[in-house]
């Protein structure tokens, strides 16, 4: 799996692209490898089920979670993830399939505390918000922290504040811009694929638009999309 992953994200990098999320199959042979590392692999695995994994309700994130869950439960071992480590990275999915695994751990002694934090900062619970209330009610102290939390909105006030002032640099197209011109319907074959589906972003009515915001990028700012009628079509 490494082997082939490592292929895949040179032949992506020589067309200017991140690799692919790992889908289902993949990340079933990662959890085999975090559980016995390959020497010298370590960093690449630890990256891969940290950034590669897609989260929410992706097939690959519930492969990710059942794991992660199985580790803070200590059902399972890796010498790469602890605990600890395996409910902050429940809590770095952002919601779907980690939510049950962390809500389960608010009645754990150890690590109630920790998937309160990880919980306390993830907006997509859904129907699991009764279950924390549930605990709460029943007397789990991590429970009535996470909703406190939530009623406080600290998943906001705890990022940093905006910038007073943001400088960009403006990249203008002039006239009405429709919805294929941003994605054409030529190219909708690669519209699952985003990274490569935005290389075709004005491609009929700019088609030098990607050189020109590269050149842009090097000015060090932000570069700002204009038009004067954007999204006919939508």
């Amino acid at each position: 799996m490494l082997d082939e992953y490592k292929q895949h994200a040179a032949e992506r990098a020589a067309l200017g692209l991140p690799p692919k999320p790992l889908n289902s199959t993949q990340t079933t042979a990662l959890v085999e490898l975090l559980v016995r590392p390959p020497a010298g692999e370590e960093a690449r695995l630890l990256e891969l089920v940290r950034e590669r994994v897609p989260g929410g309700v992706d097939p690959a994130a519930a492969v990710k979670a059942a794991f992660l869950s199985s580790l803070a439960r200590g059902e399972a071992r890796s010498p790469l993830i602890d605990r600890a480590r395996a409910v902050a990275l429940l809590g770095g999915m952002s919601g779907g399939h980690s939510v049950a695994p962390l809500v389960a751990l608010l009645d754990d002694d150890a690590l109630g505390e920790r998937a309160a934090v990880e919980l306390a900062a993830t907006l997509l619970i859904f129907d699991a918000f009764g279950d924390v209330a549930a605990r709460a009610a029943a007397g789990c102290e991590p429970a009535a922290r996470v909703l406190h939390a939530w009623a406080d909105a600290e998943w906001f006030t705890r990022r940093p504040a905006p910038p007073r002032r943001i400088t960009v640099i403006a990249f203008k197209i002039d006239g009405e811009i429709t919805t294929d011109d941003l994605s054409p319907a030529v190219d909708a074959w690669s519209r699952p694929d985003i990274p490569l589906h935005a290389r075709s972003l004005l491609r009929r009515r700019a088609p030098d638009a990607l050189a020109q915001l590269a050149a842009l990028r090097r000015s060090g700012h932000p570069v700002a999309f204009v038009g004067d009628v954007v999204g006919t079509g939508s």
